[in-house]
């Protein structure tokens, strides 16, 4: 079977051809039968010229409702009509599988987001969310692509971990105990791991571990936040990107992100121009130049105390108050970017108390080497850091953020034993197809969304 983008592509005219796919529509022309179909390879459909000689012509073919599999043979010709460069001249047609029209919930209009949120087993059919499919995958294959150039190696890091890499509490715990096993002082020390566990919010803490034996590593896999958040950027299950590299500062984590977004961009604008045309003319327009902007402009670099400065003159009268040692919220970053730079800024340098106990301290005391890159559209995209590669001063963070010493020891030995400066940083992929897609809500740029009280599939 040829999949359908590969005979857009002008195979040779003439040649006979098998294709399969999915109906999108069937138009009847007195003794014609034209068919739109698409197998999820590209945008675009293969028209299907079927004639009332076949066979199956009025006990199947007349009866062809959307959704209905096909599989199709015969001959690829030039396609008269505009727009379509071929369409296939049908010598067989075999219903694979029937779909009920008057059950069938995606008939030929165009249905809202919010709607096919409620049909996640059925929404990769339509344009926009096989679209959003096939970025998705573009955008994967290009991370892989783009560290392995770069000489990094990739590590899977554990689902389940005893570590909470933010300190934030919001785990989700992972236990075997029923609820009236979950009782008395230390219930878990006879649960399956012996040990509290739960779904990781981050692999960092375990790449460090490899980037401090192999130098150059990154982590790509979901991770899970126990966060009752219903806003359009956030997930409880979600999927990072964490690079990790030895032998690296601030500045040098800082230049990775930049190279990586805009190779990204790069890779995206030329492998799936036909897709992103769909976004700009369908869901957001400039979308093409704003990515294009983002490729091949720099980055604005500001200081947290310069974006704050930045906020205070804005005049505006944001939701939330704007002050020194408070964290920037999506409002502040979007205008950081949108507004004030009109380009993609990294803001480094936070107060040390917003800030996680693997940061390394600045020498002021009250900062760290920490950097955010901000987006259009989203906000926050990456968030990074120095690591604190000091013992004396990491053990003190990590008193002070109340975790205990020894459950982290093994953390604490990267510093004993043969410390280096090291740097990283996380990117939300999820976040990253929504600023490509210039989709509004991250619940479309996921497969299978899981929210608070929302899990479909």
């Amino acid at each position: 079977m040829t999949r359908i983008v590969e005979l857009l592509r002008q195979q040779p005219l003439g040649s006979v051809v098998e294709a399969q796919g999915w109906l999108r529509t069937r138009r009847d022309s007195g003794s014609l039968a034209f068919l739109e179909l698409n197998d999820g390879s590209c945008l675009a459909n293969l028209q299907i010229l079927a004639e009332e000689g076949l066979a199956n012509y009025e006990s199947e073919v007349k009866k062809l409702s959307t959704g209905c599999a096909l599989r199709v043979r015969g001959q690829l010709v030039a396609s008269p009509a505009k727009g379509q460069p071929v369409e296939v001249r049908a010598d067989c047609i075999e219903v694979l599988g029937w779909a009920d029209p008057a059950t069938y919930p995606l008939q030929k209009k165009r249905h809202s987001f919010e709607f096919l949120r409620s049909i996640a087993h059925l929404r990769p059919r339509t344009n926009a969310l096989g679209a959003v499919a096939r970025i998705r995958s573009a955008l994967s294959f290009a991370i892989h692509r783009f560290f392995h150039e770069q000489g990094f190696i990739q590590v899977q890091t554990p689902v389940i971990t005893t570590s909470d890499c933010e300190g934030a509490g919001e785990m989700f715990t992972v236990t075997t105990l029923s609820p009236e096993q979950m009782r008395g002082h230390n219930p878990f020390s006879a649960d399956f791991f012996g040990q509290r566990a739960g779904l990781t919010v981050s692999g960092q803490l375990q790449a460090e571990i490899f980037a401090l034996s192999h130098g150059r590593v990154y982590t790509f896999g979901p991770t899970f936040r126990a966060e009752n958040s219903n806003t359009s950027r956030h997930l409880a299950e979600f999927w990072m990107l964490e690079p990790e590299m030895a032998f690296c500062d601030l500045r040098g984590d800082m230049a990775m992100a930049e190279t990586m977004i805009k190779a990204l961009l790069a890779s995206v604008l030329a492998e799936c121009a036909e897709d992103l045309v769909l976004f700009e003319q369908h869901v957001a327009k400039g979308l093409i130049d704003r990515l294009t902007q983002a490729r091949d402009q720099p980055f604005v670099h500001l200081t947290y105390s310069e974006a704050v400065a930045e906020l205070q003159r804005a005049g505006r009268d944001f939701s939330f108050p704007v002050q020194w040692g408070a964290d920037l919220q999506a409002e502040h970053e979007r205008y950081l970017c949108e507004e004030v730079a009109r380009a993609p800024v990294i803001v480094t340098n936070y107060p040390a108390a917003i800030k996680p106990f693997y940061m390394r301290l600045d020498d002021d005391g009250r900062t760290v080497a920490a950097m955010d890159i901000l987006v259009a559209g989203i906000g926050e995209l990456v968030g990074g850091s120095q690591r604190e590669e000091r013992l004396e001063v990491l053990a003190a963070r990590m008193s002070a953020a109340g975790l205990d010493l020894e459950q982290y020891g093994w953390y604490l030995d990267l510093r004993r034993f043969g410390s280096v400066p090291h740097a990283g940083f996380g990117l939300g992929f999820d976040r990253l197809v929504q600023f490509v897609t210039g989709m509004q809500n991250i619940r479309d740029v996921i497969p299978f969304p899981r929210t608070p009280g929302s899990a479909p599939c």
